[in-house]
């Protein structure tokens, strides 16, 4: 049986999962019926960064530009451009044992794509989660669904594993932004062209 997380709470991950070494975080999201004319291109990303909560360099943004990681700590299985069907929309492959020191976090977010031109926000998104599963085995250990807290953010930070004490914990973070993925790349320390 997943933990079912609300926002904010903390859970430990690799304590009471001696061994667990590799995860896979799916990520997916409903369009409410409303129509606003075009697809909605929900994309999730990964910032993997340091102690002072900026990614290194651009090779710590994990995204449909740059599906893996040097280290192959944090692999994206690919774009999905609809959001339709059941279960994950987009997964992203992390292999705990392979995260640089120099790392000590893993933050996941959400942006919509084109979201200006296509006039979408978050608003118009329901049933958002984010999952982690055991590859090992299979098995959903952490489940966190986001709400219905959002009206006009385009991209959202949907929660974030992290080192503490030489295991690794997970974070429900559910905090939206304004600016899209431009505004979550300034948050990390990445340099948008």
């Amino acid at each position: 049986m997943p933990i079912n997380l609300s926002k904010g709470q903390k859970v430990d991950l690799t304590k009471g999962n001696p061994g667990l070494q590799k995860i896979l975080v799916g990520l997916g999201w409903d369009v409410n019926a409303f129509d606003s004319g075009a697809d909605f291109d929900l994309d999730a990303a990964a910032f993997l960064v340091g102690e002072n909560g900026k990614c290194p360099t651009e090779q710590e943004f994990v995204f449909y530009g740059n599906l893996a990681h040097a280290s192959g700590s944090v692999k994206h299985l690919g774009d999905n451009l609809t959001g339709e069907g059941e279960g994950d929309d987009e997964q992203i492959e992390i292999d705990l044992s392979k995260i640089p020191e120099n790392i000590s976090k893993v933050a996941f977010t959400v942006t919509i794509y084109d979201s200006d031109t296509r006039n979408q926000n978050f608003g118009q998104v329901s049933n958002a989660f984010i999952r982690i599963v055991d590859e090992s085995n299979n098995t959903e250990l952490i489940r966190y669904d986001l709400g219905e807290d959002f009206s006009i953010e385009t991209a959202v930070v949907v929660g974030e594993l992290y080192r503490h004490n030489g295991e690794w914990k997970f974070n429900a973070i559910g905090s939206g932004f304004q600016g899209g993925l431009a505004a979550l790349c300034g948050h990390y320390g990445i340099e948008v062209a």
